[in-house]
């Protein structure tokens, strides 16, 4: 469970990065104390947690979009970038979809 909590505080720590890098701090402050929220034993707090992968794998689909526009308008290559962001979002998606096991579900009733 512990490297389960682990890789999805770097997925909170890599979308904060995001967030840091437009300047909402806010957001940023919000992605930091997503995995926190776990300490809360309740049912709640893991869907709120889950809820929140998804919503920022949304997010960088968004970014993906936004460069790959912007690197065809420049006339730039885009596919190591599209690489890079789809496999960030898979990895947000996987650490909210590790959250799903009977070992973790069994502590948030």
């Amino acid at each position: 469970m512990k490297l389960r909590i682990s890789l999805l505080a770097l997925s909170a720590i890599l979308v904060a990065a995001h967030f840091l890098r437009y300047g909402d701090l806010i957001f940023m402050l919000l992605s930091l104390t997503a995995p926190f929220l776990l300490l809360i034993k309740k049912r709640w707090s893991l869907i709120t947690v889950q809820s929140m992968t998804v919503i920022a794998a949304i997010i960088w689909l968004f970014a993906l979009n936004d460069i790959i526009q912007q690197r065809i308008y420049e006339g730039r290559s885009w596919t190591a970038s599209a690489v890079i962001l789809g496999v960030v979002a898979g990895y947000t998606l996987l650490t909210g979809w590790l959250l799903e096991s009977p070992l973790v579900k069994e502590k948030y009733p």
